[in-house]
């Protein structure tokens, strides 16, 4: 049976590396056919869990279904290591939680026990005890005399100590960190005013370490003159060992040796079943980097990646995005694999081989702009199997690579998870475009054209926006330079791209859209977002920490107090409801421009006062009764802030030691998914190494 229903689509603007995983249109009505198929999973605390379709697996041969067998294997294989770089003491955690979920013999009806699922489940969800997105740590909603008399009504549990401690002793060294919010509160600590890294509870850096001690460390390492520099940091944790700062490098033989000795094992299977050279090289030169942890194999592998291109597979794998560091040089484990969407794709090219056109027009200042945009490609591809950083929790589009020489020397490629997207789509509700757009006109728009301008700008903040500007001779990286509001300003730089483009006439003269009305829809949406309606994510007394959305935040404040002589956005309060209502897109173009041109001077020169200043002053207060009021509004819809997916499970056909065929099934639930997946991927001991 198909029904017509209303739907809010998650769009997510690309991020600087560029993992986009957040909401850039929070609210965009259109109407869509659902399928028999059944999007929804579960649904607990702040979460909804999703399923996704992979469109075009059927028609893949059998040589390419067992090249994305081997590819979600060793992706899968590394699922551990996000846990343990998340926090020293998660696996630790979610083991002895899902022994205690499989052996507990006690009530299993009353609220507590319900209340530990849930508590488990957000774990599942967010790679560990820190909340995924906000970064403070999740309390149980039950007490610790409960969970001593869980500990204790297990008797089948198998209790996953460490060397030198027996099940008693770890439980008490676990619970502080369980239930009290003085230990390790935050995942990620970005503040002014506080050792970024003594106070985040990541386990990239080793006790001790002081956010100063580490910057000097990996200053140290950067060689004067040197125009292509290594990622240094990017795949180690840093220690004193005698005194004396030492990375430990993830590689076989090293640090997460367990995870990545399967990895390694599944993609010399991948390698023999590659599609052409391209591609067998990229997989050849990643063995390579996990076997030795050499970062200049890693520069290899990364230009391998942009190379490979003819294929119908494609693949993100590695230490990638560095947002869970608050110094920026620490990458995530994270595995993405990919097939093409081909129609979607050749769409998306036009704006790929207009980039220069873009760039040459944009209003930043000449001096900063590239003569020569080089290796920009966008396609639009079909997750088959999401790991690590990238799930449960999935972006919706990637651009990539990080390191800046090779984006202003050989370009980048992005990609947009065109099934992630549409499963948004299809578990979405209806009737907030009415609750919070005021004019009719306005509403109208949005339902009809929010969809399109969602995804155009992803790809415009992707392939454009990313791939424009450069840093001027003698400036150092934005990490060096801008340090932890590096992320914040990449991400509203490339934001501001997009939203100045996507009301030019140019998008339309290039057939990508059909009238302005596109850009007046995203005006629309964004500014509501970014003044009002991202803030149902934060719990009260917050303040804005992720850096989506303080980017979001402070391009749409900023726009808002210098556009105030002329009423370019108005709040207006009706009916004792909040709205913002924009005035004149025009002049909000002007101002987008405006802000763009300030944030890449930011970047070209270095300025990090100004950077300091900027996002501190626009990105992070947030308006507490703003935010009181948007959540008590977005009640009526029951809708989650945050949504993820499990995996689609793939099952090999043998026939002796022959593969003849792969099949792909949406059955599995998230709680089976999330056991079966730490009983057949865990590669790491008890202490996460």
């Amino acid at each position: 049976m198909t029904n017509k229903i209303v739907l809010f689509i998650a769009i997510a603007v690309g991020l600087a590396s560029c993992k986009s995983n957040t909401t850039n249109t929070e609210v965009v009505e259109s109407t869509a056919d659902s399928t028999s198929f059944e999007v929804k999973v579960d649904r607990f605390a702040d979460l909804q869990v999703l399923r996704y379709q992979v469109p075009g697996f059927d028609k893949l041969s059998v040589k390419q279904k067992e090249l994305v067998y081997y590819l979600s294997q060793a992706a899968l294989s590394g699922r551990d290591i996000i846990y343990a770089s998340n926090f020293k003491h998660n696996i630790q955690i979610r083991r002895t939680l899902e022994e205690i979920y499989q052996n507990y013999t006690g009530d299993k009806t009353t609220e507590d026990w319900k209340n530990f699922e849930v508590y488990l489940k957000r774990i599942w969800f967010s790679n560990g005890i820190h909340h995924h997105y906000s970064e403070k740590k999740i309390i149980p909603a039950f007490s610790d005399t409960y969970f001593d008399e869980l500990v204790a009504n297990s008797p089948d549990a198998n209790w996953p100590t460490i060397e030198g401690e027996d099940g008693e002793a770890m439980i008490v060294k676990l619970k502080p960190f369980m239930f009290d919010d003085t230990m390790a509160p935050k995942k990620v600590v970005k503040d002014k005013g506080f050792d970024k890294i003594q106070s985040s509870a990541n386990n990239y850096y080793g006790d001790g370490i002081t956010e100063a001690e580490a910057i000097a460390h990996y200053k140290s390492q950067m060689i004067e003159g040197n125009k292509e520099p290594i990622e240094n940091g990017l795949n180690s944790r840093l220690v004193k060992v005698d005194g004396e700062l030492t990375d430990l490098t993830y590689k076989v033989g090293g640090l997460y040796s367990g995870a990545l000795e399967k990895m390694v094992y599944w993609l010399e299977k991948a390698c023999a079943v590659a599609e052409n050279d391209e591609q067998a090289n990229h997989l050849k030169l990643l063995i390579e980097y996990f076997q030795t942890g050499d970062l200049n194999t890693w520069d290899k592998t990364n230009l391998a990646w942009i190379n490979s291109t003819d294929g119908d597979i494609d693949f993100i794998l590695g230490f990638i995005e560095v947002y869970g560091d608050a110094i920026g040089y620490k990458g995530a484990f994270e595995g993405v694999i990919e097939i093409k969407d081909f129609q979607a794709s050749e769409q998306m090219q036009i704006m790929s081989q207009n980039a220069q056109w873009f760039e040459d027009n944009s209003p930043i200042m000449d001096e900063h702009k590239k003569a020569n945009v080089v290796g920009v490609s966008y396609k639009v591809v079909n997750a088959v199997m999401e790991s690590g950083d990238a799930a449960p929790a999935t972006p919706i589009g990637v651009n990539l690579p990080n390191s800046n020489w090779i984006r202003a020397n050989h370009g980048s490629k992005s990609v947009s998870l065109g099934n992630i997207v549409q499963a948004y789509s299809d578990a979405s509700g209806s009737g907030s475009t009415e609750e919070f757009y005021l004019s009719k006109e306005s509403q109208d728009r949005v339902k009809k054209h929010g969809k399109l301008a969602g995804k155009l700008h992803t790809a415009m903040h992707e392939v454009i926006g990313h791939a424009s500007g450069k840093i001027n001779e003698g400036i150092g990286t934005p990490k060096e330079t801008l340090k932890n509001y590096s992320n914040t300003l990449e991400e509203a730089r490339a934001d501001l791209v997009a939203l100045y483009y996507i009301y030019d006439q140019k998008l339309v003269d290039l057939g990508l859209m059909e009238s302005l009305d596109v850009g007046k829809s995203e005006y629309d949406s964004y500014i509501m977002n970014g003044m009002m309606l991202q803030l149902r994510r934060l719990e009260p007394g917050d303040n804005v920490e992720e850096d989506h959305m303080r980017n979001r935040q402070l391009i749409a404040s900023w726009c808002y107090e210098k556009g105030a002589d002329e009423n370019v956005i108005e709040k207006v309060v009706e009916g004792g409801k909040t709205y913002f209502v924009v005035n004149d897109y025009d002049k909000l173009r002007t101002l987008f421009g405006k802000l763009l041109r300030e944030i890449q001077r930011l970047k070209s020169e270095g300025d990090f006062e100004a950077a300091e200043n900027l996002v501190e002053g626009y990105g992070i207060t947030a308006d507490q009764d703003l935010m009181k009021e948007v959540k008590a509004r977005y009640e009526q819809f029951n809708l989650a802030p945050y949504s993820g997916f499990v995996q689609p499970t793939l099952t090999p056909v043998m026939n002796g030691d022959a593969f003849e065929d792969l099949t792909i099934t949406h059955t599995e639930g998230y709680v089976e998914q999330m056991l079966n997946f730490s009983k057949n991927y865990s590669f790491l001991g008890n202490d996460g190494n």
